[in-house]
């Protein structure tokens, strides 16, 4: 015999403002269980379960996962803060989910600006160009880039320093233009041949390049004031540090015959791809972040050729 206060599941369903297939739905995968059945096999429901079908309710608005409502409502996880710590969880996740389909949506709707905002004539080649790379970008096309030219001789450490250093990371709100700039980044990238890469690292590739990129990271720091504060090339501990760099790595001392020779190797060795890519990644760097590689680089080139004029 069924007791009278068990409610019909069209009962429990019209109280919470649901239909009778939502309550099946919620049964039927345990979130919400049956006390008995009528002798005519209907469900029958404890009073209690117009609490437990609210709280699935509330927690189906917010966007939460089937499973992550059967971890919250789970009659343990009302023990010693279960509950709170289960609820705490999902909504944790949740907020990590939604936070990465604003980031989407922000890039997409920043993209379809740049397109908005272009003329006839600039179009079609910016559609190619975002058209070509996710939104947001992934960031791993231009980290592999720069795996593939660094030389094949360095510490994997090392390495992964100067490919963390080098990629820009796609801000959470971009501008219509920032959009612009990693996608012509992404077509430089994926547009260098292999054999344009050997013929680049290949000087890097001479004597020890772990000694080389270990210095040269060194002066890249010290530099870095000087670059933010817009200060002219001039000798000084970053110029010294560059140069004992490229010295070191090759056995050689560091003279002024040395100095000479590097400078006319490094205006030899310049490469139009990565001095594009610099520019590009400079159009990506806000004041709050560090100078790029590049522009320590230039910078210090530019204090190695100004001493040289100098002293003649």
């Amino acid at each position: 015999m069924v007791p009278d206060d068990l409610l019909s599941i069209g009962e429990l369903a019209r109280l919470v403002g649901v239909t009778v297939k939502t309550v099946r739905f919620y049964s039927d995968r345990g979130l919400l269980p049956e006390a008995d059945r009528s002798s005519g096999g209907h469900r029958r429901y404890h009073p209690e379960a117009l609490d437990r079908l609210q709280l699935i309710r509330s927690l189906r608005a917010l966007d939460l996962s089937v499973p992550d409502v059967g971890r919250v409502v789970e009659p343990e996880g009302a023990v010693d803060g279960g509950l709170d710590s289960a609820l705490e969880d999902a909504v944790a996740r949740q907020l990590t989910e939604l936070g990465t389909q604003l980031t989407a949506l922000r890039w997409r709707e920043a993209a379809l600006r740049v397109l908005h905002d272009s003329t006839p004539a600039q179009r079609a080649e910016r559609l190619r160009l975002i058209g070509a790379m996710t939104t947001p970008p992934d960031t791993g096309t231009v980290a592999r880039f720069w795996r593939r030219v660094l030389p094949t001789r360095m510490p994997a450490r090392l390495t992964t320093a100067i490919v963390d250093a080098a990629v820009p990371q796609p801000p959470p709100d971009p501008t219509p233009a920032q959009v612009l700039t990693f996608a012509r980044l992404h077509h430089l990238v994926s547009g260098v041949s292999d054999a344009c890469l050997v013929a680049a690292r290949r000087p890097a590739d001479a004597g020890r390049p772990d000694v080389l990129y270990d210095g040269l990271r060194e002066a890249y720091d010290l530099a870095a004031d000087d670059l933010t504060t817009q200060r002219a090339p001039h000798d000084g501990a970053a110029l010294d540090c560059f140069v004992a760099a490229h010295a070191h790595s090759l056995d050689q001392p560091d003279t002024p015959a040395f100095r000479r020779q590097l400078s006319n190797q490094l205006t030899r060795t310049a490469d139009p791809v990565m001095a594009r890519y610099w520019s590009l990644a400079a159009e990506l760097t806000t004041p709050a972040e560090p100078p790029t590689l590049g522009a320590a680089h230039d910078w210090l080139r530019a204090a190695l050729d100004t001493q040289l004029a100098e002293t003649g």
